[in-house]
């Protein structure tokens, strides 16, 4: 049987605990997540860190550091950093982004291409997705290429023609998010007629689309992502009480529909990381 990735992310930068208690922010707290996300069966945690006091998203490289070697005291879960410029502001934001990367994670993942995001601008020039991914080459950090629109494989490919991404390259697909691709069946179907068949691949719905999303990305052979940075809820109406309940809810999702959870060898296996 197929073998499925499930990657948590864990607390994004918009959730808050005013709309859901559990909503993580401290890096103990955030760790903490991802731990229990592993014993339920996810294999990569993706990570972004918060201000400990205010929530408010942060960028320190400290508050990243603790997160990671609280989890790998514990488990092997696999560690993708964020390098999202969502929320930075400064004159050199590039190398701001990069700077997780010295942190050695597994992954690190690659926003490819700008959008109108609620209520701002998602900004992501081409010179970001070039530089991004020789930076990542170079350090040896396998690039999670989030794609948010049809647009952005076509950029994600041309880089990838030129080298710059180690096979195979690893996209997940962003589904529902305002004012990107829709989550419907026929997006997802679209959006993953365009991926080259090299490609691993994960997916993600925002919301009330995570479920369908998800199940999709079973049914086509693909990978998937749960957690609070897409949804805080675990039904309608029902707050989850942590990220780990959404992972619970996906390892069922993927047994019903015939298939196995792969464990953090698995996803090293199937991503072709090799261990620093």
């Amino acid at each position: 049987m197929r073998k499925i990735i499930i990657t948590a992310a864990v607390t994004g930068s918009r959730p808050t605990k005013a709309m859901n208690p559990a909503v993580p922010y401290s890096p103990e707290e955030i760790a903490e997540e991802a731990i229990r996300c592993h014993s339920a069966g996810a294999a990569v945690a993706h990570i972004r860190v918060r201000d400990p006091r205010t929530g408010e998203p942060s960028f320190k490289l400290e508050y990243f550091k603790e997160v990671m070697d609280r989890i790998r005291e514990k488990c092997d879960i696999l560690i993708n950093l964020t390098t999202s410029g969502l929320m930075l502001t400064g004159p050199d934001i590039i190398t701001e982004r990069l700077k997780p990367l010295t942190l050695k994670p597994e992954i690190c993942s690659l926003d490819i291409g700008s959008l109108n995001f609620l209520d701002r601008v998602f900004y992501d020039p081409p010179e970001w997705g070039e530089i991004a991914a020789k930076t990542m080459l170079e350090a040896g950090v396998k690039p999670e290429i989030e794609v948010f629109d049809s647009g952005h494989i076509s950029q994600a490919l041309d880089i990838h023609k030129r080298g710059l991404f180690q096979n195979p390259p690893y996209f997940q697909l962003c589904m529902g998010t305002r004012w990107g691709m829709e989550a419907t069946p026929e997006d997802v179907l679209f959006i993953k007629s365009k991926l080259p068949p090299d490609s691993v691949w994960s997916v993600l719905g925002v919301g009330k689309h995570q479920l369908a999303t998800i199940a999709m990305g079973i049914l086509l052979g693909g990978h998937i992502r749960v957690g609070f940075e897409d949804n805080i809820y675990l039904r309608k109406g029902i707050l989850a009480k942590n990220n780990a309940e959404q992972v619970e809810m996906a390892v069922k999702l993927i047994e019903s529909l015939q298939c196995t959870i792969a464990s953090s060898s698995d996803a090293r296996f199937i991503l072709k990381i090799t261990p620093q």
